[in-house]
């Protein structure tokens, strides 16, 4: 087989280019223009996990050619122009390939979205948590008293603690007897016990330090979150049960995929580079995306409080179920495969050094329990956070992201489901969707006789796209000011400017090109508004039909409580006039911010925190939407504004009732 050059120009700030690369590569035909890209040290993102269905791999043929497995979300002029997905492209001869400027990701993340405050648990004690630092004084060794060090010190600590066995690795044994000696037998222990997979009478020595360490100094431990699409994480002193400080920052893998389906399918991908004999690339580099992640976010939190990492001793995680099989590096593709199973729900505790965490290496980390494939640690967490598990009315609670995952219950119960929303409201699938960054839209106003917008936009300035809270607003407000009818459908009679064909069908122009960031018209297009309206659908149906399988009338539901950072930002009222939410008083719905990662910061601070988590996800009942046609029906019913019975939103009702023109279905 031939191999070619492949010579590649790259817009300065477009990518991540390793000044160790050059960046030209020769490559035998048929490889990928993205694998071409990555021998070259160039990172092009695959927000759809290489299926070419987004189209922001786009790259620009100057010379030579490609051939083009795929033109989706490509226009005709861009083909003509040379432009070319690289995830579906492979190389037939020699060729030189622009790298046009790529979406960057920046977000509110680490400033005003991130930042909470944080109330220690009342009572908190750091006798409740499984890590404990004792000073001891050993007796040293001498020609009367030949004990070894190790039985010294397991002595010292048993006289002390009362704990009657202590394990220690053998890179900490090494290091044992000059620690020893070089305070004149004076040190400090960081013991670890009652982990939840030990038995209570276990212990194993976490680090040794010389000298004796001041009762009120920091004992350093961390909640990390790993969601879809942020990875957020807690520094906090095991001491005193504060958080010392809080960073968010987007999911590296986010490059390879934007929604898990694609990540699964991403990981199963191979190449002949890949360190496993089966070859699988694809999941070694989601794993070392997200360990680039947090490990970049712990770096960041410890400087903030003149901290070492290496000083974390211990680490409590959540996240969904493919967040946590690809951290660790476990095979996730049965995830998505019926019967739909897991490799592992719950997981023992592992040595940073296993994982790949930065912290100490003989540090713990904790991956909390999951339920079933798409209910994992972070719905876990979050009941334990919003305290479902121990209420006695019963209540909803929503994580709304591109999972939809939902929980019914009180003390007495708790049934669980999940439904895939896809990535529509986090702005993927969506023409001029993006993230909540710089220059997104994230509210809209339309005038009901003008069909003239007024939008805000994140950070000020001219708009370079929309969010999901935008689209949310968006959607409600050309739903109520008759821009599109029940189902959808653009009215083609408006005489607004802003409603016209478009390339892709009906659209509606949010802001023009000349007062746009991009110089290209912001639009949503009729497919944009059809992939919105399946999401709202899922979500919809999803608390529904569980609320059906367990025999209780939504209605009972005293409360409605969301977890999620998107669920922050929804606008209720909003959310409700597309049936997104059920139609209810303001003050029944509860939004409770991450609940995943105030999950773990609790189990990281209380052993008896952590066993309720287990317990909970022990208790919760899956129900599998799949398994039947109810999901299908209520899901097809839900695919109305705001749905096709409109008894179920009486406030919307109303609304129509005072503006008749949104029942129009022309096209």
């Amino acid at each position: 087989m031939a191999d070619h050059s492949v010579h590649f120009d790259v817009t300065p700030d477009a990518t991540a280019l390793s000044e160790t690369h050059p960046p030209t590569v020769r490559v035998p035909t048929g490889t990928l223009v993205t694998e071409a890209a990555r021998l070259a040290g160039i990172d092009l993102g695959q927000p759809c996990g290489g299926q070419g269905r987004c189209g922001r791999c786009a790259v620009q043929v100057t010379g030579g050619d490609v051939r083009r497995r795929s033109t989706l979300r490509l226009k005709q002029e861009d083909v003509a122009a040379g432009y070319a997905l690289a995830c579906q492209s492979v190389v037939e001869s020699d060729v030189t390939i622009t790298i046009p400027l790529q979406e960057k990701i920046e977000r509110r993340l680490t400033t005003e979205r991130t930042a909470i405050e944080v109330s220690v648990p009342t009572g908190y004690s750091a006798a409740a948590q499984t890590m404990r630092r004792v000073a001891v004084q050993l007796q040293p060794a001498d020609m009367q008293d030949q004990t070894d060090d190790w039985s010294r010190l397991q002595s010292a600590l048993r006289r002390q603690t009362g704990i009657p066995s202590l394990s220690v690795s053998l890179p900490l044994l090494r290091r044992l007897g000059g620690i020893l000696r070089e305070q004149d037998w004076a040190v400090t222990a960081v013991i670890e016990t009652d982990t939840w997979d030990h038995p209570a009478d276990a212990a194993r020595l976490v680090d040794l330090v010389s000298g004796h360490v001041p009762d009120h100094a920091p004992l350093w431990g961390v909640a990390i979150d790993i969601g879809t699409t942020t990875v957020s994480l807690w520094l906090v002193d095991l001491i005193t049960g504060a958080v010392r400080a809080q960073v968010a920052e987007y999911n590296g893998q986010i490059s390879r995929g934007e929604d898990v389906i694609s990540r699964i399918i991403y990981s199963s991908k191979k190449n002949s580079a890949s360190p496993l004999p089966s070859g699988e690339g694809g999941l070694i580099e989601l794993r070392d995306l997200v360990l680039k992640t947090i490990n970049s976010l712990l770096a960041t939190a410890c400087k903030r409080v003149l901290a070492d990492p290496a000083s974390v001793v211990k680490a409590t995680i959540a996240g969904n179920s493919t967040m946590m099989h690809l951290l660790l590096g476990i095979p996730c593709e049965s995830i998505r495969l019926a019967p739909f199973v897991t490799a592992v729900n719950h997981l023992p505790v592992l040595p940073a050094t296993v994982v790949g965490l930065h912290i100490h290496p003989e540090g713990s980390v904790d991956c909390l329990p999951g339920v079933a494939s798409y209910v994992g640690a972070d719905i876990s967490s979050g009941v334990l956070s919003s305290g479902l598990d121990d209420a006695e009315p019963m209540m909803l609670f929503m994580d709304v992201g591109t999972n939809g995952e939902i929980v019914l219950g009180n003390r007495e119960f708790l049934a669980t489901c999940a439904c895939s929303a896809g990535p529509a409201f986090e702005g993927a699938g969506v023409q001029n969707g993006m993230r909540a960054t710089e220059g997104a839209i994230e509210e809209v106003w339309i005038n009901n006789d003008t069909h003239e917008p007024t939008f805000r936009v994140i950070g000020g300035g001219k708009a370079r796209g929309v969010c999901g809270s935008g689209l949310i607003a968006l959607l409600a407000e050309l739903f109520l000011t008759g821009v599109i009818d029940r189902s959808g459908h653009f009215n083609m009679n408006l005489s607004s400017v802003r409603v016209r064909r478009g390339e892709h069908g009906p659209e509606y122009v949010i802001v023009w090109a000349a007062d746009s960031q991009t110089g290209y018209d912001i639009v949503i297009t009729h497919v944009d508004v059809d992939n919105l309206m399946r999401a709202k659908a899922a979500i919809y149906a999803g608390f529904t039909v569980l609320a059906d399988k367990v025999g209780m009338p939504l209605e009972m539901a005293e409360q409605v409580l969301i977890g999620g950072s998107f669920g922050k930002y929804i606008n209720v009222e909003k959310a409700v006039e597309i049936g997104l939410l059920p139609d209810r008083s303001w003050d029944s719905f509860k939004f409770l911010g991450n609940t995943s990662v105030r999950g773990a910061y609790l189990a990281l601070l209380d052993r008896a925190a952590r066993a309720r988590i287990r317990d909970i996800a022990g208790r919760m009942t899956y129900i599998e939407l799949t398994a039947d046609n109810s999901f299908y029906e209520a899901f097809t019913s839900a695919l109305f504004l705001p749905h096709t019975d409109l008894s179920r939103f009486p406030t919307v009702q109303a609304a129509l009732a005072q503006n008749p023109k949104n029942l129009s279905k022309e096209e």
